[in-house]
């Protein structure tokens, strides 16, 4: 097979792979905004239940960071493929079970420590997932295109969502009122078709060819990844991180957290809420493609920089359309907000691994995605339903947004330009953008 070939097919199976991983993570979100208060916390108010089910949600987000530590390890020692294979078994497994999980009615209290064991689990495979896909596809990518195929990996979250949520609108419709009892249970079931799916397509993957380089230094081989990249690198993992807030947290808010207000809080009709999700999506794809093909051409942090500016001017108005309750209104916000969150999550998969040297690259890309979701991806839902019905207004939430946003726009101020940048070299100031 020659390098075009294993290009196209290193950047297909790092999108659906991660597609596939997404699609696994976005079902408990899911079913912890529309199900799991009734199916696990049945003793407890609508809106307590509510915030007990996303606290779990946050407890597979906390096992992330361990993740990233553990397959970034080997990852930088061992190679990018063979980890990404073992990720999507944990992942997918650990998803599958959870649609075994009898309910609190049927097993008491030992219901939701088997959903916590399972999200833990999860986590811990999503973990190590995202930075091996990413540099599967990056280290790939042909000159002057990592941006793009960058972004291709980072298409798996929207895409993901896309999948999970057009499966749920389906199921729901489908079993109607059951869908509350038993209905929420078949989108975890069908996850195994989709894991053997993505075993497949991984199998035939060859390794990147920057890491075979690398595998050639002896000296890079006797590192412990973790170590070294905090001995060369401990500004850059900090900005990382930081980076990292607006797509780790931001997304819940438009993903989750909306889905639980608009149906709970708001009474817009389920379906209504679902097609948000999905018109969300597909607007994120889009914003991916295009962030990462102008990327290429002016550089990632003029794109980040603009996007992230949007995010903040655009939060309070995106949730004053919502609160119309109109369905156009709705789909409107949570298309402009996908199309943000798309494009600046886009940027992150070449980003986020142009800023490490390859001999730590996965561990150094993990850490920095996985630490920022560990501390705002899970708990933004929590967080912001805490908060909201603590002052019982919705402020809170836009607030939430724009401030991840700001963190993130500061963040990135702070990093060198990577776009011109050798692959397989750590950038310095010199590639700075003139922005």
């Amino acid at each position: 097979m020659n390098s075009s070939q294993n290009r196209r097919r290193a950047g297909i199976a790092s999108m659906i792979g991660t597609t596939i991983e997404w699609y696994d993570f976005q079902i408990y979100g899911l079913s912890a905004a529309v199900a799991f208060d009734k199916v696990f916390f049945p003793e407890m108010d609508s809106a307590t239940g509510t915030i007990a089910s996303f606290a779990i949600f946050a407890s597979g987000f906390f096992a992330r960071p361990l993740g990233g530590v553990i397959f970034g390890h080997f990852g930088d020692r061992v190679g990018r493929r063979n980890v990404l294979l073992i990720t999507l078994i944990l992942m997918g497994i650990s998803t599958f079970l959870v649609g075994l999980i009898p309910s609190y009615a049927s097993i008491g209290i030992a219901a939701p420590l088997l959903l916590v064991l399972m999200r833990l689990l999860g986590g811990i495979g999503l973990g190590g997932e995202w930075g091996g896909a990413v540099l599967l596809s990056v280290e790939h990518a042909p000159t002057g295109k990592r941006g793009f195929y960058g972004s291709l990996p980072q298409l798996g979250s929207p895409a993901g969502f896309l999948l999970a949520t057009s499966v749920f609108a389906i199921v729901s419709a489908a079993t109607g009122d059951a869908f509350g009892t038993w209905g929420w249970r078949i989108p975890f079931l069908l996850s195994g078709i989709l894991v053997v799916i993505g075993i497949v397509i991984r199998f035939a993957i060859p390794e990147t060819p920057i890491f075979e380089q690398q595998s050639n230094d002896d000296a890079a081989q006797r590192k412990i990844p973790i170590v070294d990249l905090f001995r060369t690198h401990p500004k850059t993992v900090l900005l990382s991180i930081g980076s990292f807030a607006v797509t780790s947290g931001g997304y819940y808010v438009y993903a989750t957290y909306m889905v639980a207000h608009g149906t709970k809080d708001l009474g817009i009709p389920r379906n209504t809420m679902l097609i948000s999700g999905i018109v969300f999506s597909v607007f994120g794809i889009v914003g991916s493609l295009l962030s990462g093909v102008v990327s290429d051409r002016i550089g990632r942090r003029p794109v980040f920089l603009v996007m992230s500016a949007f995010t903040i001017l655009f939060a309070f108005p995106m949730f004053w359309l919502v609160h119309t309750t109109e369905p156009i209104a709705i789909w409107v916000a949570l298309a402009l907000g996908g199309l943000s969150n798309g494009s600046l999550y886009g940027l992150m998969g070449s980003l986020s691994s142009e800023i490490f040297h390859p001999s730590v690259r996965y561990t150094g890309a993990s850490i920095g995605q996985q630490v920022s979701a560990g501390l705002v991806g899970g708990t933004t839902p929590l967080i912001v339903t805490a908060l909201v019905a603590d002052v019982g207004q919705t402020w809170p939430a836009p607030l939430w947004l724009v401030s991840l946003a700001l963190i993130s726009l500061v963040s990135v101020l702070f990093l060198p330009e990577t776009y011109r940048s050798d692959p397989v070299s750590t950038p310095t100031k010199r590639h700075h953008s003139p922005v």
